[in-house]
């Protein structure tokens, strides 16, 4: 159910595939050559499915926690706790402690679709052609300006719930009870684990993103519609 509200929130959006740039960056003039609305309709429908693919992959159980890409590790903080945990035999509650973790990002990163859609729905003329002429991870970047603020307003309180319901917050106290002398090393302040998991999701939902545009533009495949052909092999001219 869940795969298909975000496919239906990004079809106003995107009717065809996530379809390669090629490697030559585009230049002002192979640009100017194509109608302004061609080259935004053509860029919008790449990065959609794009970002359709990223949150996707990260959305669904496993999505973080079997990604060595993104796994969020245990907080800084704990981790001279861990170490003595697992020097002590008891692996198993820390690997549970970080799986915990990892199932609450993949809880909330949904949410990301919407979020994601009205960025593209908003990007203008002006942010089409910086991106098809800009660094590597031009559309990264432009999705970190436009979405960090809404998507870690949303991440947030869903990351809270869901770290109730799979016991979090009860996982710490047992594992600060497991560390007993240990947890001395961790001061006075307790670690903000739904922050911490919060700015974690989001580091390895734009991690994803950027991956996706890598590939766009080093990689260059078959383009399914007329219009991508269009845009996108105008680029290598």
């Amino acid at each position: 159910m869940k795969h298909i509200l975000l496919a239906v929130l990004l079809a106003s959006t995107a009717q065809a595939g996530w379809l390669d740039f090629i490697k030559k960056p585009a230049t002002a003039t192979n640009l100017t050559a194509l109608a302004e609305t061609d080259i935004a309709a053509g860029l919008k429908e790449a990065l959609a499915k794009g970002v359709t693919k990223a949150v996707t992959d990260l959305g669904k159980d496993g999505g973080y926690l079997k990604n060595l890409d993104v796994k969020i590790p245990m907080p800084e903080k704990l981790q001279s706790v861990e170490k003595g945990l697992r020097s002590l035999g008891q692996d198993k509650m820390a690997d549970e402690f970080v799986a915990t973790l990892n199932h609450a990002a993949e809880q909330a990163v949904p949410v990301a679709a919407p979020i994601f859609a009205d960025a593209i729905k908003q990007m203008t003329i002006q942010d089409a052609q910086a991106i098809l002429q800009g660094a590597p991870d031009s559309a990264t970047q432009f999705f970190r300006k436009t979405s960090t603020p809404q998507l870690t307003e949303k991440f947030l309180p869903i990351v809270k719930t869901a770290t109730e319901k799979t016991g979090v917050t009860a996982q710490y106290k047992k594992l600060m009870q497991a560390a007993g002398p240990l947890a001395s090393l961790l001061g006075k302040d307790n670690a903000d684990l739904d922050g911490y998991v919060t700015t974690k999701a989001l580091d390895g939902l734009f991690k994803m993103v950027a991956a996706e545009e890598k590939q766009i533009r080093e990689n260059p495949v078959a383009r399914t519609s007329d219009l991508l052909k269009k845009v996108f092999g105008s680029t290598s001219k």
